[in-house]
C-alpha cells in the first residue's frame, strides 16, 4: 500500500509574494548588467518589505520602485544590499561555483509533467482554483495506490459551497475539506508575513522526493543551488527518455569556487551509475539550458519544474 500527500500555494501566499519580489528584483539587475551576481532575501509582511542581501553588478535598479511596483505603493521598504564578499567572488571569477551544496533532481514516468501524482494533481488543482479566485490559497492531495483519497483547498475570499462545486468539477475524491477552518477574507500579507526561500519543497516535487536543501529565487546562476538543480532535472528526464525508465534520481554536489561537481551521480530505477557526457561547470550549464534568456520572476509561482523551461 502506497499513500502520498503534497500540497501547493498559491502566487498570492506571503512566502511566494516574498520569492517573486526576490526574483524581480535579480531580474532587474541582470537587465541592467547580464553579469549581475546576486544573492537576495526578502522578508515581508503588514505593510513592511525588507530586503537584505549582496549583488556585484553594472546596474543599479530602483529596488523601492520594483517592490512598490508589486505589493503596492503604501508599502514601506527597507532594501540593505552591500557587495559580494571578495573572498567569495575570487572563487568565482574563475569560473567556480559560487557555494558548497548539494543538489538533487527527478523524473518519473507516473505524469506527463514527469513529476510526482500527487503534487502534479494539488499544482493542477490550486493553478485552476486561483484562475477563479486569484487570492492567497492552498491546495493538498492525498492519494493512496494512486487513487485520490482527499483533497484540502483553503482559498482566501470564497464561499464553501461553490468553492467545493468548482474543486469537485476539477478533481474526483472520496473526501473534500473546503476551508476546514472556516471561510477566510484576510490573507496574503495582511494576515502573515513571508519569507523568501521558504516553500523548497513546493518548488521542487513534493514532500517524497528529497531535495539537496538549497532555495532558489533570488539566486543568479553563479549560485549552483538554482542552477544545479536545474542541471540535474535536465539530466533526470533526458535519461528517463532515453532509458524508457520509470523513475531517475539525479545527485550533483559542488565544492566553493571549483569548477567540477565532486557527485555526479544517476540512480534510474534503482541503478546508480556515474553522470556523463555533460559540462557540469557553473558555466556549461549556463550556456547548455540559456539562462541568459530566463526571467527568473516567471520560474518561482507555480513550482520550477514541469513547466516547459528548457531545464525540462
Amino acid at each position: 500500500m502506497s499513500i502520498k500527500t503534497a500540497e501547493f500555494v498559491s502566487p498570492m501566499h506571503p512566502d511566494k509574494i516574498c520569492d517573486f519580489i526576490a526574483d524581480s528584483i535579480l531580474d532587474a539587475y541582470l537587465d541592467g548588467d547580464k553579469s549581475s551576481r546576486c544573492a537576495i532575501e526578502v522578508m515581508g509582511g503588514h505593510g513592511l518589505v525588507t530586503i537584505n542581501g549582496e549583488v556585484t553588478s553594472k546596474a543599479n535598479p530602483d529596488i523601492e520602485q520594483v517592490v512598490k511596483d508589486i505589493v503596492g505603493k503604501d508599502f514601506k521598504i527597507i532594501s540593505n544590499i552591500v557587495l559580494q564578499s571578495p573572498q567569495i567572488a575570487q572563487g568565482v571569477d574563475t569560473g567556480g561555483a559560487g557555494d558548497q551544496g548539494i543538489m538533487k533532481g527527478y523524473a518519473t514516468g507516473e505524469t506527463d509533467s514527469y513529476l510526482p501524482l500527487e503534487y502534479h494533481l494539488a499544482r493542477n488543482l490550486c493553478q485552476k482554483i486561483f484562475e477563479v479566485y486569484p487570492y492567497d490559497g492552498k491546495t493538498q492531495v492525498t492519494v493512496k495506490d494512486g487513487v485520490v483519497t482527499t483533497v484540502v483547498a483553503s482559498f482566501q475570499n470564497t464561499k464553501n459551497d461553490k468553492l467545493l462545486e468548482l474543486v469537485k468539477s476539477i478533481i474526483e475524491s472520496d473526501k473534500y475539506l473546503i476551508n476546514p477552518a472556516g471561510e477566510w477574507t484576510l490573507g496574503g500579507f495582511d494576515a502573515d508575513t513571508g519569507l523568501s526561500g521558504r516553500k523548497l519543497i513546493v518548488d521542487n516535487y513534493g514532500p517524497e522526493i528529497t531535495i539537496g536543501g538549497g532555495s532558489f529565487s533570488g539566486k543568479d546562476d553563479t549560485k549552483v543551488d538554482r542552477s544545479g538543480a536545474y542541471m540535474a532535472r535536465k539530466i533526470a528526464v533526458e535519461l528517463l527518455k532515453k532509458n524508457n525508465a520509470k523513475e531517475v534520481y539525479t545527485k550533483l554536489a559542488y565544492a566553493i569556487g571549483q569548477e567540477e561537481p565532486v557527485m555526479a551521480v544517476a540512480v534510474i530505477d534503482g541503478q546508480e551509475s556515474e553522470i556523463s557526457g555533460y559540462d557540469l561547470t557553473p558555466r556549461g550549464i549556463h550556456e547548455y539550458l540559456k539562462l541568459d534568456q530566463v526571467k527568473f520572476r516567471d520560474t518561482c509561482t507555480w513550482g520550477h519544474f514541469g513547466r516547459g523551461f528548457e531545464w525540462e
